[in-house]
């Protein structure tokens, strides 16, 4: 046993295996502890926009409510824009004051009504911070008109009311505002919530993991392939792999019941395209730094999830991780693809980011085999010089 155990540690692969674990929870504790560190505290990054249609109590109402929530708000008297914005992501709830809500206030038959707007096409935290939001602000208002209907039912009476007619009027004003939630694009259960985090990091990992055998197979071929014909295969296998994997996975996704609003073939694409990012991405540093380019990828994948915006939005991070996210693929997959299975706007600007992206990474990897190409006959000329000096 204890010869087996010398034996295993004098390969270098256990070596390798025993310190790319011991890296996982340095570089997963650090970014996800740093990442996250604030992210309640960045409330006022939300950003929630007041519609008021009501020129007596709304005006009160809204001024309060910009002087009290902890968000950043948006005043406007377009509620369809305010739709569109909300649409596009670029807002996270509309609070809508309707303009009979005054005299629904002041009329102790009907009750106020305020109408709350939210996309659902966002990371899970955002429901629940605008849901929450919602609830205080329909109590915070409800007291208000509570008080003024105190007032209004109260001038004019005699100081000994009937118990009858007190017990009415306590009625009354027990509730003057209740809320309506109008969601858009509604996700059908936690399991289509957490899709794109699954795609995002299940994509990721593939590639980083193919990647890494490409590149120990171009070693083993080293003398027999080329450089330049060993990345041609590579990005032949890239693409043609990227269609097939991404066929599974988004057939599984359907296959299970999964919400998919645009379209079956339009995921199906959208994924090929991710997915052939994250290859060239990943394998970029392999092309750089070898086998040691996995280090950098497992840097690159912990980056990813957390600024993306899978699970935390990406306004309540520090603006490190916000910026750094603008440059990271994940962060386009992960947008486009709660338009596609939610429902949202185009996602034209996505594919147009991860092209780009595609493109920087074949171009930096061509630069590194030309680099290195170059390389080797400089020190086979010199070693040759240093030999006949001899």
């Amino acid at each position: 046993m204890r010869k087996s155990f010398l034996l295993f540690m004098k390969r270098p692969t256990t070596w390798v295996g025993i310190i790319t674990a011991l890296m996982f929870q340095v570089i997963f504790s650090v970014i996800w502890m740093t990442g996250y560190d604030g992210v309640t505290d960045n409330t006022a990054r939300l950003k929630l926009a007041i519609v008021n249609e009501d020129a007596q109590f709304g005006v009160q109402i809204t001024d309060g409510l910009v002087d009290s929530l902890p968000f950043n708000m948006q005043l406007t008297d377009d509620l369809a824009a305010a739709k569109a914005s909300l649409e596009e992501r670029s807002i996270h709830m509309i609070v809508h004051i309707p303009s009979d809500f005054s005299a629904r206030a002041a009329d102790g038959q009907h009750k106020a009504v305020l109408n709350y707007y939210m996309n659902e096409s966002n990371p899970t935290m955002t429901k629940s911070v605008m849901s929450s939001a919602a609830a205080q602000i329909t109590e915070k208002i409800n007291s208000q008109a509570v008080a003024i209907g105190i007032q209004q039912q109260l001038v004019g009476q005699p100081f000994n009311m009937a118990a009858e007619q007190a017990f009415l009027t306590a009625g009354a004003l027990s509730q003057r505002v209740t809320s309506e939630v109008h969601s858009s694009n509604i996700v059908l259960g936690m399991n289509n919530q957490m899709v794109p985090m699954m795609l995002v990091l299940a994509s990721y990992v593939g590639a980083m993991i193919m990647g890494m055998n490409l590149e120990q197979s171009a070693m083993a071929l080293r003398g027999t392939v080329s450089r330049w014909h060993g990345f041609a295969v590579r990005a032949a296998i890239n693409f043609a792999a990227s269609i097939v994997i991404a066929l599974v996975g988004s057939s599984l996704i359907a296959a299970l019941g999964g919400q998919i609003e645009q379209g079956f073939y339009k995921l199906w694409l959208f994924q090929s395209l991710f997915l052939l990012t994250f290859m060239f991405v990943s394998q970029t540093f392999l092309y750089i730094l070898g086998i040691g380019g996995m280090l950098i990828n497992i840097i690159m994948l912990s980056l990813q999830l957390v600024s993306s915006g899978a699970m935390v939005p990406r306004e309540l991070m520090s603006d490190f991780y916000i910026n750094l996210g603008d440059y990271l693929p994940a962060t386009y997959a992960v947008d486009g693809l709660m338009s596609l299975l939610f429902g949202g706007p185009s996602i034209g600007t996505d594919i147009g980011k991860l092209a780009i992206i595609v493109v920087i990474a074949v171009a930096i990897s061509m630069l590194s085999i030309s680099w290195k190409k170059n390389s080797v006959p400089r020190l086979q000329t010199a070693a040759h010089i240093h030999s006949n000096n001899k």
